[in-house]
């Protein structure tokens, strides 16, 4: 397939420019002029970007339509449970993930709630087809967690009543991993020293060797820096979610650049205490510090169809539109560790394009086309 005169917003340069790009095999193999292909797409008088990705949401797990029955984001017996993988619960033929595609979200973080301290693992996945396992980016991305008010509710009675215990159910299943995978280390494949098998464990083992991320969903200012003193106690990679009241604490945030920051939802209610902070003004605060920033719907707390319209709210709120524009495109895919696959139209990337009629990031902007792997989302 061939694109030919569009005017490319890449993420990658922060002007835009006119050229042609050539796709092959679901992949841009190149970009520039004089390419010919006998299936043509003519941009001229388009705008071109990356399709959207979004690094934090619950598509296809929380139920279209059907009430509180059909969420499968949360399980609540247990409030340490990294056996979970959020792929299992993945619903692919859910109508809100072909929704996701006709709006232009191309790869979406998929995966388990805040309801436990440690919840299961996430998925990247594009939003075509009907089995999971066919739809996967990369699997897992990351190891999710939560702070605040989420776990305190669902095990006020069974465990966790304040923020400190949280935590501490948090540290404990750490420290525990980090012990067992020193008896199998120190086993050397002697059958007979090696601990027992525990699943939990088994799952932590990659986060503590740092192949795996916590995502950790945090707040509240207070939440957000114990989540950084957690990653820092035990030496573990992590990146931080929601981040509401991240402009409050924009310079320690600044000081420890190395986490990374999904802000949002922010298109909704200030339904609890610990979001009464919450504003457009945080991810154009943070990104100028210095910070890397995406931005997140959370899904279906705000809803995925209208995804781009949220960088366009943060960039009326004073964040620079090309960090707005990363913010739900390179950016993103960086959070999730996929950058070499999407976020940016690139030679050798995934041939994932959005074409507008105007501008993304404002309400007249029209979505005229979606491509996913090279190929034409249709109704």
């Amino acid at each position: 397939m061939l694109i030919k005169n569009g005017r490319i917003f890449d993420a990658v340069h922060e002007e835009p420019y006119t050229a042609d790009i050539l796709v092959e095999d679901g992949k841009i193999k190149a970009i520039g002029t004089g390419f010919t292909d006998e299936d043509v797409f003519d941009a001229e008088g388009f705008n071109v970007y990356p399709g959207w990705v979004d690094a934090h949401s619950h598509l296809g797990l929380s139920g279209y339509g059907i009430g509180y029955e059909g969420h499968d984001y949360n399980e609540m017996s247990d409030i340490c449970t990294p056996q979970l993988r959020g792929i299992d619960s993945f619903n692919p033929l859910d109508p809100s993930v072909h929704k996701a595609a006709l709006a232009g979200v191309t790869t979406i973080a998929v995966g388990p709630g805040s309801a436990n301290a440690i919840g299961g693992t996430w998925a990247a996945i594009k939003p075509v087809g009907v089995c999971a396992d066919d739809m996967i980016v990369k699997d897992p991305v990351a190891m999710k967690g939560a702070l605040g008010e989420n776990p305190k509710r669902v095990y006020r009675e069974r465990g966790a009543s304040a923020r400190m215990s949280t935590i501490a159910h948090m540290r404990n299943l750490l420290f525990r991993t980090r012990d067992y995978l020193a008896r199998k280390e120190a086993a050397n494949g002697d059958i007979t020293r090696i601990p027992a098998f525990d699943m939990k464990l088994e799952a932590m083992i990659p986060v503590i060797r740092k192949e795996l991320p916590l995502k950790i969903h945090a707040h509240q200012a207070n939440d957000i820096l114990g989540a950084i003193r957690v990653a820092k106690e035990f030496d573990v990679r992590m990146t931080i979610e929601h981040v509401t009241e991240g402009h409050l604490i924009a310079d320690k945030l600044a000081e420890n650049k190395q986490y990374m920051l999904a802000v949002g939802p922010t298109f909704t209610d200030a339904s609890k205490f610990e979001l009464r902070n919450k504003s457009w003004e945080t991810a154009g605060i943070l990104a100028d510090k210095g910070c890397h920033v995406c931005i997140i719907t959370d899904h279906p707390f705000a809803l995925e169809y209208s995804f781009p319209l949220y960088a366009g709210m943060a960039a009326k709120a004073g964040m620079k539109r090309f960090d707005a524009l990363k913010a739900i495109t390179i950016n993103a895919a960086e959070h999730l560790g996929i950058e070499d696959r999407v976020g940016s139209i690139e030679p050798g990337k995934d041939a994932d394009i959005n074409i507008y009629e105007g501008d993304p990031l404002e309400t007249t902007g029209k979505l005229i086309a979606v491509f996913i792997d090279g190929k034409r989302v249709e109704e």
